[in-house]
């Protein structure tokens, strides 16, 4: 009986030490300074405008965006917002962004599979026709939709700017597997990778190469493209397209604030004024 009960218990800590063993480690990313970190912030319309044109011409020939619709960018704190279109339908730069894409159809005459140019109702169209082909032309990797990232992730858009722009050198003494690239930021355990002496490095294995080069895209801002701010723009974009209300959560916040602030001193002297005779 005393030897079961030692066997169970070495079982429990085993049990116990596996997801201390199986922990991941990585570098922590570099905080930046959001225009709409805190209550108050707010999206800066201009970088939202850059961002998407590095998704645009740089992230969206493998990540899908596919919980987006294109007006969604003529929404109020979206990049392409304008107070004289209320309804963003009718936005002509949402228009014609959306006319560049080809969307899958159907025929409603024939029944045929036909491409057609895309409106503002459609949601932005995959880069693969389906998960086989998307792992097939990345090495066996499959692409995350972006859609949901910068909320999907810890650190949100601090995490897509480490990670792509955190590309170092493996240390000497880690093992790369082909097709793979280390990068310090990225959640790993690099144990069984590891042949030099002490612990392991902090980091990861990620299938995807470096995505951003210098001048890789041109602002029509005339804002300089260095790899950082492509970094950070197109984080700032994937943020917007996770959370595309937060313009409009804050701004009714404040109000409210400000509501409940005049509603409690009108009750305060209510409160006075109705009791300004009576003895407490």
């Amino acid at each position: 009986m005393l030897r079961r009960l030692s066997l169970i218990a070495a079982a429990l800590g085993l049990l116990a030490a596996a997801p201390a063993a199986a922990e991941t480690s990585h570098a922590e990313p570099p905080r930046i300074d959001w225009s709409f970190r805190g209550p108050m912030g707010l999206y800066d319309q201009q970088q939202l405008q850059r961002g998407f044109k590095v998704y645009r011409e740089v992230c969206a020939s493998c990540h899908s965006l596919s919980m987006v619709a294109f007006r969604n960018l003529g929404d109020p704190g979206g990049p392409f917002f304008n107070p004289r279109y209320t309804n963003p339908n009718d936005n002509p730069v949402v228009k014609a962004i959306a006319r560049d894409y080809k969307i899958a159809d159907v025929d409603h005459e024939t029944g045929d599979a036909i491409q057609r140019p895309g409106t503002t109702a459609d949601r932005f169209p995959p880069p693969f026709a389906n998960e086989y082909a998307a792992r097939g032309s990345n090495g066996g990797a499959l692409p995350p939709d972006m859609s949901l990232l910068a909320r999907a992730r810890e650190g949100g858009p601090d995490y897509i700017h480490a990670i792509v722009t955190g590309y170092r050198k493996p240390p000497a003494g880690l093992e790369v597997p082909a097709g793979k690239h280390y990068n310090p930021y990225l959640p790993g355990d690099l144990g069984s990778f590891w042949k030099g002496k002490g612990l392991p490095p902090e980091g990861g294995f990620i299938a995807m190469p470096p995505p951003l080069q210098p001048n890789q895209v041109t602002y029509d801002d005339g804002t300089k493209a260095t790899v950082d701010q492509e970094a950070k723009d197109v984080s700032a974009f994937l943020m917007w397209a996770s959370d595309p209300k937060m313009d409009e959560r804050k701004q009714a916040g404040f109000s409210v604030m400000i509501f409940l602030i005049l509603f409690s001193a009108i009750l305060w002297l209510s409160y006075r004024y109705v009791w300004r005779n009576v003895a407490h």
